[in-house]
């Protein structure tokens, strides 16, 4: 804390600190906030347990690195036995491969001329693939390729019914496979089939239900392009929210991302038994100081709209049990007690500090700097999220 005493003329500014009163002596805090914060111990127990998962199916496993947006984790991932990552952006490859990231899928159809100029140079560094819908896409590929003389992986993209990028018959995607066989400059390498849709199903049976779903569409085109003579290497998909209901369905390799930190939107999906949804633990909060205090049922935090995301839900207080989020305007948060609740916490105190658990993580994440890293309780580490922003 400092006092400001302003210049007479010919004198210059002199700050001098001054003690402040026991009084207003705020919580000792080690962090400031609103802050990324992550359990790097659960996060290697969660890369661990999804490269078992896997490893068991006989799957391989290529986490996708637009939910961390981080070379570092990405190569936590791979040193755990990932062949490599996917991500949605050519600004996310781009990270991911001056990180060290040396095989990635852009699993978004890539259309913009300048995009695909820089998609066809990083080709030159790392084993780029991409994905397609249409036959004019594949031709702006083919000229991005030649003009940068290197050669492009493209999967052909298939709607198992999530109805958004993606083509819905066997048929027409099968042609779409010849023709990146026979064109210069593009390898066909299989198929993407991701139904992002079905990895958010409330309720067990009804995921199992909307996934086996899913399912059947994908066999039907891995049976449309082996009975063409084109038979699929790869067979791209699956998710955090469906993996293990997908691994009989004829995926050659995993695109899971959450899991490597969860989110409040995976944990309500819901498990079998009726419970959360909690293959993997939550290992990403953000945390948030009291600012202000009205009495003891209403507290306000320094986190809103700018340092949380609202696509996924509200967040959720995780250290104060009988409080619910309210969103307060861009850069407040107010906790309010829930009167129903048996045995609420007491109210917070003004500096405190506390976690909450994003709604949704990826794009939680993506409002944020840089992550503070926790090791065995204790702040080790700030890494960046060097992908953020990234959005072309």
């Amino acid at each position: 804390m400092w006092d400001l005493e302003f210049p007479r003329p010919g004198r210059t500014i002199r700050r001098t600190p001054r003690r402040p009163h026991k009084k207003e002596k705020p919580v000792e805090a080690a962090l400031e906030t609103p802050a990324l914060i992550v359990d790097l111990d659960a996060v290697r127990r969660n890369i661990a347990r999804m490269a078992a998962h896997a490893a068991e199916a006989g799957i391989k496993l290529r986490p996708h690195g637009k939910t961390h947006k981080s070379p570092i984790f990405g190569r936590m991932q791979l040193a755990a036995g990932a062949v490599g990552l996917c991500c949605q952006k050519v600004g996310e490859a781009q990270i991911l491969v001056e990180g060290g990231i040396g095989d990635i899928l852009v699993t978004n159809e890539i259309v913009a001329p300048r995009a695909l100029a820089r998609l066809a140079d990083l080709s030159r560094f790392a084993k780029i693939r991409t994905v397609a819908d249409n036959a004019q896409g594949i031709d702006w590929i083919a000229d991005a390729a030649h003009a940068a003389g290197v050669e492009i992986g493209v999967l052909v993209d298939c709607d198992l019914g999530h109805g958004r990028t993606g083509v819905a018959e066997p048929a027409a995607a099968v042609a779409l496979g010849r023709q990146i066989a026979t064109t210069p400059g593009l390898r066909f390498d299989g198929l993407q089939a991701y139904h992002g849709t079905v990895q958010h199903v409330h309720g067990f049976a009804a995921r199992a239900a909307a996934v086996a779903a899913a399912n059947a569409a994908l066999a039907r085109f891995i049976a449309a392009f082996e009975a063409a003579g084109l038979p699929p290497a790869i067979v791209s998909g699956a998710g955090t929210g469906s993996f293990a209901l997908q691994a009989a369905a004829g995926y050659t390799e995993w695109q899971c991302g959450t899991y490597i930190f969860m989110d409040k939107e995976y944990r309500d999906i819901g498990d079998e038994a009726g419970g959360a949804y909690q293959p993997f633990e939550q290992a990403l909060w953000v945390l948030a100081t009291v600012n202000s205090t009205h009495g003891p049922t209403r507290v306000v935090v320094d986190a809103g709209l700018k340092s949380l995301s609202l696509d996924g839900g509200l967040p959720e207080p995780v250290d104060l049990p009988g409080w619910k989020f309210a969103f307060g305007g861009d850069e407040h948060g107010k906790l309010l007690r829930d009167a129903a609740h048996a045995a609420p916490a007491p109210a917070p105190a003004l500096g405190s500090q506390l976690r909450l658990l994003p709604g949704h993580g990826d794009t939680t994440i993506n409002l944020h700097d840089a992550y503070e890293i926790f090791e065995g309780g204790k702040h080790v580490a700030t890494w960046p999220v060097a992908a953020r922003g990234r959005v072309k």
